[in-house]
């Protein structure tokens, strides 16, 4: 059987791209030559293609019986970047693999694409869409392009399977590549480059197992269906007080309310901006808690534990600190905010929001 990989010099796309080889031979799309080393020492047959070109898709997906739509834009600016590869690409994709007589594709999207759950709740693949009207770039083009997949596959008799990864983090295949958009907040924070985090929930997952949870969509996942790759439901200010143990790095976090988001949003719509990005923090103030117990139950999914995924990625991201991959770091508003940070608590400036701490009844720092 032979299997068809884009976007397999991303974080998701390496990993399945290794686990794939394993079945048997692996074809990989890339646009950037240089960018083929994240791929390690496994064995593939690159072809140039853009996700955008229906003709290269062609070239690539011939004689393939499965297809791993693993491309995506993680982002929010530029708008037009991020509709074109989250929401345009997955239906090109569908249709270039549907007149190359391909079988199944399947598409990974993110449980941004099914949308934040409401508070206090746990979401599933079968919720109602409630991204639209938050301002949310990624979210909506994730949504939209899930919804074009879906439908190239019912017109074209494609078997299309969606897969929702949550938070993904972990070591890339290439492990001297830096951090890659998700797990960057670890290597942030290790470094000192982190100010803030928004007092939301997530979920964490470990891309060796969003990795396998691909091939399982792929030999036993339901035409028409999503799936949820999911692992931990976790706030974000237990998750870094969890990283700040692991690691015995400890650098204080302001811990902003989930209203933040708005704030920001009208700051940016006045022309101001902060050291994170106004979407950022909208989509940090989400709740993102979302149950995997579909992909358990109908492809037999599972997610390791948290502790190992944590220390990996705090492991790994030590190596390329130690090996200077990092350099001295560019100055940037993100790491002059967390300096300001720092100082604020050497001379104990912050001790006036610990005492705040037991009035306003939330956390106002971390770890």
């Amino acid at each position: 059987m032979t299997i068809c990989v884009t976007g397999a010099t991303g974080f998701i796309g390496a990993h399945v791209a290794q686990l794939a080889s394993d079945v048997g031979p692996v074809r990989v799309t890339y646009r950037d030559e240089g960018r083929l080393t994240r791929l390690g020492d496994i064995e593939v047959d690159p072809v140039r293609a853009d996700v955008l070109d229906r003709a290269a898709l062609r070239r690539a997906f011939r004689g393939c019986d499965t297809v791993f739509h693993c491309a995506g834009f993680v982002g929010s600016h530029p708008a037009e970047r991020v509709w074109e590869v989250n929401a345009l690409a997955p239906r090109i994709a569908v249709e270039a693999a549907a007149a190359e007589g391909v079988r199944r594709v399947v598409v990974t999207s993110s449980v941004a694409g099914i949308g934040p759950a409401p508070p206090g709740v746990v979401g599933t693949e079968d919720d109602f869409y409630r991204g639209g009207g938050l301002g949310m770039a990624y979210p909506d083009a994730k949504h939209e392009g899930e919804a074009e997949a879906l439908a190239a596959g019912v017109r074209t008799d494609v078997e299309v399977v969606i897969v929702n990864p949550s938070y993904v983090f972990g070591v890339p295949v290439d492990r001297s590549a830096p951090g890659e958009t998700s797990t960057r907040m670890i290597g942030n924070y290790m470094r000192g480059r982190l100010p803030a985090l928004v007092d939301g929930d997530t979920n964490v997952v470990d891309v060796r197992d969003v990795a396998k949870g691909h091939l399982l969509a792929a030999e036993r996942g339901t035409p028409g269906e999503r799936y949820v790759l999911g692992g931990h439901d976790i706030g974000w200010t237990e998750l870094f007080e969890r990283v700040a143990e692991l690691s015995g790095v400890r650098h204080p976090l302001l811990v902003l309310p989930t209203e933040a988001g708005a704030i920001a949003r009208a700051a940016e719509a006045a022309g101001l901006s902060g050291p994170i990005s106004a979407e950022g923090l909208v989509l940090m103030a989400q709740n993102w808690r979302y149950s995997s117990r579909k992909a358990r139950r109908e492809l037999g999914y599972r997610a390791r534990g948290l502790e190992r995924t944590l220390t990996d990625t705090i492991d790994w991201y030590r190596e390329l600190i130690d090996s200077g991959a990092f350099g001295g770091g560019r100055l940037s508003a993100l790491s002059l905010a967390a300096a300001g940070m720092r100082v604020a608590d050497r001379t104990g400036a912050l001790g006036v929001l610990r005492v705040a701490e037991r009035y306003v009844g939330r956390r106002m720092l971390a770890p």
